[in-house]
């Protein structure tokens, strides 16, 4: 089962080159490019583990693009198993929020999610999604 979650994720990977592209596309608009990984893809974990600094204060296209290029290398040999994410942030006035995100890297085997269903009052269905990856300790989910 391959995870589905932001931009391009039900195209095939990226190449570094396509990365380095949509990196270019979104200093162009003045966006604010971070890291992130995480063991635990849960739809609704939205939170994931930032890996160093976002990159805010960097100059120049070309900076920013080597900058985060070079912050995704350290984090892919830190984490080979892990999800890892490139995040835009557009702090323009009204708008302060991502712009878009997208997985650069996937660990070799996904497992997948179950749906557990339950039955509520009223005649009600309730779902809830359960990542297989989660029946496993933290920081060994996917080896």
């Amino acid at each position: 089962m391959r995870l589905t979650q932001g931009t391009f994720s039900f195209l095939p990977d990226l190449t570094d080159t396509q990365i380095e592209a949509q990196l270019r596309y979104c200093t162009e608009h003045g966006w604010a490019l971070s890291v992130e990984h995480t063991d635990d893809p849960h739809p609704r974990n939205t939170y994931w583990e930032m890996w160093g600094l976002p990159h805010f204060d960097d100059t120049g296209t070309t900076t920013t693009i080597g900058a985060v290029m070079a912050s995704l290398d350290e984090c892919r040999r830190a984490y080979p198993h892990d999800y890892i994410r490139i995040c835009a942030f557009d702090a323009t006035k009204g708008w302060e929020s991502l712009r878009t995100s997208f997985i650069v890297q996937r660990p070799d085997t996904e497992p997948g999610f179950r749906l557990d269903r339950s039955y509520r009052a009223g005649r009600s269905v309730g779902y809830a999604a359960h990542a297989y990856a989660t029946d496993r300790p933290a920081g060994d989910r996917y080896r």
